[in-house]
Parts: structure tokens; sequence; C-alpha cells
């Protein structure tokens, strides 16, 4: 049986998938169809999306939501509020005042930072979970799922795919990796972006089976003025990018979505911590690589050393 791929424009991203199925033609219209309704829901950047619903009745009433858009925020809302962790969905504010990665983006003022952070806090967030609504305490808040809604995505498609008997299949929704199953009895190969290089230029391919690779970097999207260069990775405590020596932190995991909240939850700090929390955290993996090109994995791959560094060095 010979696999299917189809790509269309979705999520800000190319999105691609490739199945094997005899109907692999229908199940990829109806797999778009179900991304197409996840974006409606998760778009920070849509005026009538549920998300945006949310956002603009800040201060003024609770929404009700779909259980999807309500699970996701609850997740978000305490991975946000975890020790340590630099996940923050109720960011909006401040992506929205620095623009990175829109053709209006500017450096803001030291107020409109002020401004900004002063309508950032998680715990502002009201969840009712009887009545699947939610609810920003303060006017001017905006939630952003930036940070996980392709990854939740990614996730439930793949539940789709498996309930229509698909077996093998790649899931790419923009750099965002899950896989089900092997591709013809051997790993799919995906290939771990080389930081300092154009798109698409590769340090070396992950082997991986029923599994997810999830890359955060600050070589994604950037705002260049005569005298910086910053990147879209904010620090809620400062209001600015994050100061760090890491250009990407890679995670291996079984759901994509632990991919995103591990790459959010631990981008910004030193590699010490990084690999300390993922030696802590079961079933996930970490490839880290430094402003110098260092790449650094973590212990759990050590079975897989020899094939591993061959790939990856």
């Amino acid at each position: 049986m010979s696999y299917t791929s189809q790509s269309t424009h979705l999520m800000g991203a190319t999105i691609s998938l490739t199945i094997q199925h005899d109907d692999a033609v229908e199940i990829l219209g109806q797999s778009f169809q179900l991304l197409e309704t996840l974006e409606y829901r998760f778009n920070a950047n849509s005026s009538d999306s549920e998300l945006s619903r949310i956002n603009q009745e800040a201060g003024i009433r609770p929404v009700i939501v779909h259980p999807d858009l309500f699970e996701l925020i609850s997740i978000g809302k305490k991975h946000s509020l975890a020790e340590n962790s630099q996940m923050n969905i109720a960011i909006g504010p401040l992506v929205q005042t620095w623009r990175i990665g829109f053709s209006d983006a500017k450096v803001p003022t030291d107020d409109e930072i002020h401004h900004a952070l002063a309508k950032i806090d998680p715990k502002k967030i009201i969840l009712d979970e009887r009545n699947f609504s939610i609810f920003l305490a303060e006017k001017g808040m905006k939630i952003d799922l930036g940070c996980l809604a392709k990854g939740y995505s990614a996730d439930k498609l793949a539940g789709f795919l498996r309930s229509k008997g698909v077996t093998s299949a790649l899931i790419n929704l923009g750099g965002n990796i899950l896989t089900i199953g092997s591709k013809e009895g051997k790993p799919w190969k995906i290939g771990l972006q080389a930081p300092q290089s154009p798109n698409g230029h590769h340090l070396g391919i992950i082997p991986i089976v029923n599994q997810s690779v999830v890359t955060s970097g600050t070589y994604v999207r950037h705002l260049k003025t005569e005298e910086h260069d910053f990147h879209h990775i904010f620090d809620s405590s400062t209001g600015y990018p994050c100061h760090t020596d890491l250009r990407s932190l890679t995670i291996l995991s079984e759901q994509s979505i632990d991919g995103e909240i591990w790459t959010t939850r631990l981008f910004g700090q030193n590699e010490i911590n990084i690999l300390w929390q993922i030696e802590q955290t079961p079933n996930i993996e970490a490839i880290l690589v430094d402003k110098h090109g260092k790449i650094t994995l973590s212990s759990g791959l050590d079975p897989l050393l020899p094939t591993k560094r061959k790939e990856l060095l």
C-alpha cells in the first residue's frame, strides 16, 4: 500500500500530512477539516475565533467554550503556574505589544511594556469546570495559545487517524512533528534544523516511531533594529525577549502536547536546569543546541548514542 501526502496553509504555517490507507484521500480531507476547526477555536490572531471571544470579553463576562478549548486553556494555566515555568498563556498583551513575526513589529516603549506586564497574570484566568466557561478577570487581558495549540491539535488529529484505521502516518504541523507507527517497518527520519542556517539545513536526522518531535528556538522569528536583534520568546518578568545561550531546544515525547509544554516551560533557563528537569520528568528526552553549535542530549538517549551521535554530530 502506497503513501499519500497533502499540504495546505493553516495555523500560520505549511501543514503536511502523509498517511498509508486505502481511503487516504477521503481521510486526508477530513483531517484538514478537523485542523481548520481546531484553528478556529485556538487562534488568538483571528477576530472571530472562539479564543478571541474570551479575550474580547475580558473583565466583562465569562464565555462558555467548546470542551477542547476549555481543556487546552486548563492545561496552559496549570503549566503557566508551575514552579520555575517559563510558560505563560496570559502573555497575549505582551506579544501584541511587540508584534514580532508580523509586518508591524516594533520595539515598545518602557511605558508600553509596563502596561502589558500588568495584564499577564495567569492566576487571573478563571475556569469554571461545571459550565466550561472562561473568564479573564481584567480588561485588556489576552490568552495566547501559540505555545500549545499545534501540539494539542496534532494529538487530536492522531487520535482521529487511528480511529480510521491508520497505522502509519507523519503529521507535520509547521515543524511540529508527530508520527503514527513506522514507515514500511523502519523509523520515520526527522531532520533537526540547524539553528544558524537557512530553513531546511539539518544538523542531523532523528529516527522515531510513535513519537513526537517539537523544537523551540530563537532563530524562528525576529525583529531587527540597528542596534539589536530581538527573538520572539519572551520573559514574563521583564517584558523583553529572554536572555539565553540556547538556540534551540527539541523535545522527544509520545504526545505532541508534552513537547510543546516542555519546550516552552524550559526555554530561557540554563542548560543545567533544563537537563535536571528533563531527567525528573518521565517519557521525555531533549536535544539542546547552544549559540556555539554544541549539541547536548539528555541521558535517556544514551542507549541510542552510537546511532544518535553518528547522525546528529
